[in-house]
């Protein structure tokens, strides 16, 4: 025992080691989930899963509980709510998932994974079900067979209510103040139509009545679940009522040069109610520069990008809405290209005297139209004539062509030809091209230079593969893959080249291979493309496994270290190297083998290091490495203690800590181990107290160590570092946070104040008709039920948690939530471990029953291999006040047993039931519930106490 205190951390260590190795101490993983935030139901699905209710825009929180050791690893994933949802594609690493302000798309079925290396991975599922409920709207429609040149002339008018809603939302209508149902009025219809399936209302008007005009109001109802109010929107029927149109002040189409100024005017002509403008484009989105001001649109230097059609729509509600549109045509010229059509009457692709040539020009214009093309020749205009041809193509066709034909080809007729693009009315840069025809004037040829193909190069350079042209004038270079389905590296199946030329920056091993230049039609001649092939081989060094691996070893022991070559280029002269930091062990070269090993046979001191080996090629090097250390594994805690807080002192409490070591025999023996703790809520970090755990012998594989942690401070939580110690130095710490929570005495056997998310190890019935719920008076919406429910917890903390049920709908009245304690085993009291007469526990628990509608809360022995229903021990009926109440009862099990705490609901949605604190105690209850009066009597198996308006009454033989 050793004590030390220091700035008011004090503690008291006692050490018990626990000789036997419990098999059961490994166990896989075990999940179930809790949901706290703002529920507004949880039910079970019968033999499916659990269905969790919530309004949009609350707090969704879920907690996931696991029991197992060594502690399973938890991740949270969710099938797709929508095509839109992409929370599937990620996962959460936490116990609790929280979404804050929860959407509807975020609805769906949550999965909690937990698995820790033992069996299979522990998997839970629940339904989140989010409730909305949109905003009405009333559409009007006429019978399309009776329509008349006013709208509201004809006989028949319907009206249509739509909400977006989930649950499924109902309808009720209503003229000026009154509802309006099926059969009390001949001239009134309401009906669904079946394909909307309940999702739209339509009230029909026959026979168009004077008392028809009138103020109409839509109520769509989702019955005021999760608190959601009915919605409802009016519309005024009357002999004006019309559907709107609308008139365009702007010419159609619009036809104006870049950098303008465009303003786009709709005015409505006609509709009641007063039509809403708005503009859309043939993009979907407006220009982010527009400015919209009511149905005038503003599109201020407006570009090529923005042009298209701008569309004018009108809408009211009644009839279709109106749509009036324009195109916005903005001028210009791209795209000037060229090319040489020899003499196709001869199978000679060169320009000769006497022989016919032919020069095109091709320019994009918009509008096609106003495109207009000329010649010149050597500067000076040229003009159609029986030698000199000149043709366009038809305006309306896409990209605008222009041929000059020369027949019978003269050496008069060298010289510059251009070709030059303007639009009809001016304001737009023209495009000229130059096109040269001379003796020197010849088709093109590609050549691939000696030294660059094959093309050897490393992974990372920068590569250029040349195609020398030749010929006059030099065409636009295509550069493409040998194997056309493979793409270039910018992605694309070709790219163009000016100069010949395809530079690669961070050529990578995917782009060995051939590639294809060839000449293109465009500034060149139009003849067969002349075509080259370059090789491309791109070397890469050694990939190799493992690239890290962390080896743990006692001294004496013997291993080996293997190094695997995966893949290089070139592979067949392969050097590998070990060394021992910068010291050489040995070296050699790969053969015929892929991989290498090296041997130790007695790990001594100086053996612990960064082994590496690495294996080189032309290309570089790859290393694999190994970290060689005496560090022992981290310890794991044991979560699954049962009752691990302990001592009943007025200021202080004790903790049972317990752990088991990680791989205890891969490493020299563990001597001792470094504890650590610290309060958590101090920044001082001197405040730590720390102390050596000496070790006597081995620890085994799966051994549970217990260290007695006392004179912990009420009500304070604790960081706790366990280190473990070898011969070599400090191995792996482990962290764990141990917290208080209730209050204890001597004889406390198990206690419960729902402040951890695990709840103590209760579990949900699942023969019940709902749940109880972990809450705290910080995260709880009273606004539901603002009259029912305690305020705080029970010792008056508003951020403490408590369990209670929630009675708001669809809670029905005598529907029951059970919930069940962890199973216990009656002590033996002979030394020949036999129950040699019933034991006495004493069973507490603090209640609030407080609201008009409160049912009961009753309380249940079950005890094992006892078949018929569960023994009542304590119950209670009906409003008890706003303030919480201690039950206390002895018991009198004979086998192993569980208690059960029953709520059930009263006859309204403010019943709202809350326990917390739970205990239970070796031997009779001593001290009675405050503000009342005990009388004790002996049952048939226990001790009743029922508190109700500060008064006992005893009941016997239950």
């Amino acid at each position: 025992r050793t004590e030390n205190c220091d700035l008011h951390l004090c503690f008291s260590l006692n050490l018990t080691f626990i000789d036997l190795i419990f098999s059961s101490l490994t166990a896989p993983p075990t999940v179930r989930i809790i949901h706290s935030g703002h529920a507004c139901n949880v039910e079970e699905e019968r033999y499916t899963e659990r269905v969790y209710t919530i309004r949009e825009g609350e707090t969704l929180e879920l907690a996931c509980l696991v029991s197992g050791h060594p502690r399973p690893q938890i991740r949270w994933t969710k099938t797709a709510g929508s095509a839109s949802d992409r929370f599937q594609d990620s996962s959460v690493f936490n116990e609790t998932l929280r979404i804050t302000r929860i959407q509807r798309l975020q609805g769906g079925r949550y999965y909690c994974k937990a698995e820790n290396g033992l069996g299979s991975p522990a998997i839970k599922s629940i339904r989140v079900d989010v409730y909305y409920l949109d905003d009405p709207i009333i559409t009007v429609h006429q019978s399309i067979g009776e329509a008349k040149e006013q709208f509201y002339y004809e006989r028949t008018v319907f009206l249509r209510c739509m909400a977006n809603s989930n649950p499924p939302v109902r309808y009720s209508w209503r003229r000026g103040q009154e509802f309006l149902s099926q059969g009390l009025d001949k001239g009134v219809e309401i009906y669904e139509p079946f394909f909307t399936q309940g999702e739209t209302k339509i009230l029909k008007l026959k026979n168009l009545r004077p008392q028809d005009y009138a103020n109409y109001s839509c109520i769509a109802s989702v019955r005021n679940v999760c608190g959601i109010a009915n919605k409802n929107v009016l519309f005024k029927l009357s002999n004006k009522t019309a559907s709107p149109t609308i008139k365009l002040l702007v010419e159609d189409p619009i036809v104006v040069n870049p950098g303008q100024t465009v303003t786009l005017v709709c005015v409505t002509s006609g509709g009641d109610p007063t039509p809403t403008l708005t503009w859309v484009h043939s993009t979907d989105e407006l220009p982010k520069k527009s400015v919209l001001n009511g149905g005038t649109l503003t599109l201020p230097a407006i570009s090529i990008e923005e042009a298209g059609v701008y569309s004018c729509v009108a809408s009211n509600n009644v009839g279709n809405p109106a749509k009036k549109s324009t195109t916005i045509v903005v001028r210009g010229l791209k795209k000037g290209r060229f090319w040489i059509t020899p003499d196709p009457y001869h199978n000679d692709d060169n320009i000769q005297i006497g022989r016919e040539v032919k020069i095109s020009c091709q320019v994009e214009a918009t509008p096609p139209e106003e495109l207009l093309f000329s010649w010149l020749k050597n500067g000076r205009p040229l003009r159609s004539s029986e030698r000199m041809v000149i043709t366009h193509t038809d305006p309306e066709v896409q990209p605008g062509t222009t041929n000059l034909d020369i027949i019978d080809l003269k050496f008069t007729d060298f010289g510059t030809y251009t070709c030059v693009a303007v639009l009809k009315n001016g304001g737009i840069p023209e495009i000229s091209i130059d096109v040269n025809i001379s003796s020197t004037t010849v088709p093109p040829e590609l050549t691939v230079p000696r030294d660059k193909s094959p093309l050897v190069v490393q992974e990372g350079d920068t590569v250029e593969l040349q195609c020398l042209v030749s010929g006059k004038p030099k065409p636009i270079i295509l550069w493409s893959r040998a194997d056309k389905e493979v793409p270039m590296p910018d992605g694309g199946l070709q790219t163009e080249s000016y100069d010949g030329a395809l530079r690669i920056v961070n050529v990578s091993r995917e782009m060995t291979g051939t590639y294809r230049c060839a000449t293109s039609q465009y500034n060149g001649f139009n003849v067969k493309p002349r075509e080259a092939l370059v090789e491309l081989t791109v070397q890469y060094p050694p990939a190799v496994e493992p690239l890290f691996t962390e080896i743990r070893q006692g001294l004496g022991r013997a291993f080996t270290l293997n190094c695997r070559m995966l893949r290089a280029h070139p592979s067949k002269v392969l050097k590998y190297e070990w060394k021992l930091g910068t010291r050489l062990l040995t070296m050699g070269q790969l053969d015929q083998r892929d991989e290498t090993d090296y041997h130790v046979r007695a790990l001594n001191r100086e053996g612990y290091g960064e082994y590496t080996c690495e294996v080189t090629n032309e290309a570089g090097a790859g290393a694999c490495r190994f970290l060689v250390t005496g560090r022992a594994y981290a310890p794991e805690f044991y979560y699954d203690t049962y009752s691990a807080l302990w001592q009943n002192r007025p200021r202080v409490y004790g903790f049972k800590l317990q752990w088991t070591q990680q791989n205890p025999l891969s490493v020299d023996r563990i001597v001792a181990y470094r504890l650590g703790i610290k309060q958590v809520n101090t920044n001082n970090h001197t405040a730590i107290f720390q102390a050596k755990i000496p070790m006597e012998g081995a620890i085994a594989k799966g051994e549970l160590i217990t260290h007695n942690l006392t004179e912990l401070i009420k009500p304070e939580a604790y960081l706790v570092r366990l280190t473990p110690i070898t011969r070599f130095g400090e191995g792996d710490s482990t962290d764990r946070t141990i917290r208080y929570s209730g209050e204890n005495s001597p004889n406390l056997l198990w206690e419960c104040s729902f402040e951890d998310e695990a709840v103590c190890m209760f579990t949900q019935d699942k023969t019940d008709d709902f749940d109880w719920t972990r809450h705290s008076a910080a995260t709880r919406d009273t606004k539901y039920t603002p009259n029912t429910g305690p305020s705080s917890d029970r010792v008056g903390s508003k951020q403490g948690f408590y369990m209670y049920i929630e009675t708001s709908r669809p809670r029905l009245e005598g529907e029951k939530a059970r919930l069940l304690t962890p199973t216990f085993n009656v002590a033996p009291k002979s030394p020949y471990g036999t129950v040699t007469s019933s034991p006495t526990y004493c069973f507490g628990f603090y209640y609030h029953m407080y609201g008009k509608h409160i049912g009961a809360l009753n309380a249940y022995l079950r005890q094992k291999g006892q078949s018929g229903a569960d023994s009542s021990v304590w119950t209670l009926v009906g409003n008890q006040g706003d303030r919480w109440k201690q039950a206390k009862v002895n018991i009198h099990p004979t086998a192993s047993f569980q208690l059960v705490l029953e709520g059930i609901r009263g006859p309204g949605i403010e019943g709202d039931i809350a326990i917390d604190d739970v205990t239970i105690e070796e031997g009779e209850c001593k001290d009675p519930p405050h503000n009342s009066k005990c009388f004790f009597g002996k049952g048939g198996g226990h001790d009743l106490y029922i508190i109700q308006n500060q008064s006992i009454r005893k009941r016997q033989g239950l």
